[in-house]
């Protein structure tokens, strides 16, 4: 058989398969071929260098872009700083110091002589810029309370805070008449910066044989009170002894008040500095001083009497034989300007005019074992009842001297030591105003005390505690604060000197209520004594 072969077709171009052609089973027949092998040269070289062997190919890097550019620029202007003025401005100033010195020269006497003007005037004394924001918002922080005095029924006679401003104390007694000269009572303090304050668990209790009608703590120790009681007595404790706090007392002797103590005051020692006296203000119509003695005891230094003589005939005082009888005293303040002028309330209804040098004997005989003094220089306007406060303006200058005063007709007089009326009669109660005290930050500000109701034989008061601002108005109170639960008064109130923020006041209830004043009330203004000084001139003229 011829074999098959391919030749090219010259027409077409191709090749074609010419002769015989096999069969198509010799074309296509089963056959099995061996395996081939091709060996990895990737996997040997992987092992070399100790990699893995999971893939053949490199690792795909990938990045993420959330943005079409890499950087960007704040911008709050569209347009840039020219290099130019940069430039101009980097530049030293170029000065003529000879012109200048010269001109210096021609001007510093006018220069001078303008200085010392305006050293010299008194156009912007008291100015203040004041950038915070005021409100009238007064809240109450603590309120305080014995229960066992509570339990018996006695009343908040005085409170007061110590040197630190971080101490309150309140003594308690009776003020709504009648003889508790024998029931026990108590002075309690609170710290109020202690942790874990307890508002019924006073810090220190002193258990007293006798009502405590007054209370004050020393103006510069701050463990040292005072108290005077319904027996006549003055007791000092201090309260860093827990075991007997009873540290000076004037025992039961003929120097002895005979009527309740209602106000104490220290003094400064004019012999020894680093010593104080106590004043003693009582209805007994005496004003005593008491020295420390070394054996415990208080001795009398020096006395006044308040005697019926020593001021103007009123309706008040007929009941007594005139010129011999004693006036009660039931409040005392001391002048911020003339340490020995004093201004008293008394129970006839005046305020009185005192000075402490005063060199005149009292008529009143009294069998003290000093010479007791008369010491009223001028009676002020009276008001329609007893006096019960005086508190004398901080702020005043000699041109002013001004002092509050109040009580039971419910009116608060401001008055000027230096005329007989009152610049001002403000009528904030329908009944009895128990006490008045200035602010010891703003001149135009004062707080009072009152009680309000339809019965004065039960003694039915609603106790309100009212906050006046002059700058706000003359006339009504800016705030008045509901202090007392039911018909209850409230009898007296601090201003804290230290933490000027805070007022205690003190009610029948047995309660003291410590409330945290706005800036309104505890930032001065701008030109305020001006204001007052205004107003004082203004209702004068």
């Amino acid at each position: 058989r011829s074999a098959s072969c391919f030749h090219r077709n010259p027409r077409s171009g191709r090749w074609e398969l010419v002769g015989p052609r096999p069969p198509l089973a010799a074309m296509f027949a089963d056959g099995t071929a061996p395996g081939a092998h091709v060996e990895s040269l990737w996997r040997s070289a992987q092992s070399a260098r100790c990699e893995a062997k999971s893939c053949q190919t490199g690792k795909i890097s990938t990045v993420e872009t959330a943005a079409q550019s890499h950087t960007s620029q704040d911008a709050s202007v569209q347009t840039d700083q020219s290099k130019d003025a940069v430039q101009d401005f980097q530049q030293e100033v170029q000065v003529d110091y000879t012109s200048l010195l010269s001109f210096l020269q021609r001007v510093e006497d006018a220069v001078i002589k303008e200085l010392n003007k305006n050293w010299k005037s008194r156009a912007f004394d008291g100015f203040e810029v004041n950038w915070t924001d005021q409100n009238e918002t007064v809240l109450c922080l603590h309120t305080l309370s014995y229960p066992e005095a509570q339990d018996q029924n006695l009343q908040v006679t005085s409170v007061s805070w110590n040197a630190t401003g971080s101490v309150v104390a309140c003594s308690y007694g009776r003020l709504d008449g009648g003889d508790w000269s024998t029931e026990k009572s108590y002075v309690c303090t609170w710290n109020l910066d202690r942790r874990g304050l307890n508002p019924q668990r006073p810090d220190l209790v002193v258990e007293v044989p006798s009502s405590v009608m007054s209370l004050a703590f020393h103006p510069s120790q701050p463990s040292l009170i005072a108290g005077g009681l319904f027996s006549g007595e003055l007791v000092v404790w201090d309260t860093s002894r827990t075991e007997d706090p009873v540290i000076w007392r004037t025992g039961m002797t003929d120097d002895t008040h005979t009527d309740p103590v209602y106000q104490v005051n220290w003094l400064p020692d004019a012999e020894h500095s680093n010593r104080s006296r106590l004043l003693s203000v009582s209805t007994d119509g005496r004003i005593l001083v008491w020295r420390e003695e070394r054996d415990s005891r208080l001795a009398l230094a020096e006395g006044f009497a308040v005697v019926a003589q020593q001021i103007p005939r009123s309706t008040w005082l007929k009941k007594f034989a005139w010129g011999e009888a004693a006036v009660g005293v039931t409040s005392l303040s001391f002048s911020h300007f003339d340490p020995r002028v004093f201004i008293v309330g008394v129970e006839g209804g005046y305020s009185l005019k005192c000075s402490a040098a005063a060199e005149t004997l009292a008529l009143h005989r009294t069998g003290s074992s000093v010479p007791l003094r008369a010491p009223v220089e001028l009676a002020f306007s009276p008001h329609g009842g007893p006096v019960y406060s005086v508190s004398c303006s901080p702020f005043h200058r000699q041109v002013l001297n001004l002092f509050l005063s109040c009580g039971t007709d419910g009116q608060v007089h401001l008055h000027s030591m230096l005329q007989t009326q009152p610049l001002i009669s403000l009528q904030l109660s329908k009944k009895y105003l128990f006490c008045v005290r200035w602010s010891p930050v703003r001149p135009l500000v004062f707080a009072a005390a009152s009680g309000e109701g339809n019965c004065n034989k039960c003694f039915c008061f609603i106790g309100d505690v009212h906050l006046f601002d002059f700058e706000k108005s003359s006339r009504k109170p800016t705030v008045s604060i509901k202090q007392a639960s039911g018909e209850r008064p409230v009898y007296c109130l601090e201003f804290n000197i230290k933490q000027t923020q805070l007022l205690a006041a003190g009610d029948a209830t047995g309660t003291v209520k410590v409330w945290q004043l706005s800036s309104d009330f505890t930032e001065q203004g701008p030109r305020e004594m001006n204001h007052l000084e205004q107003l004082a001139s203004e209702i004068t003229d």
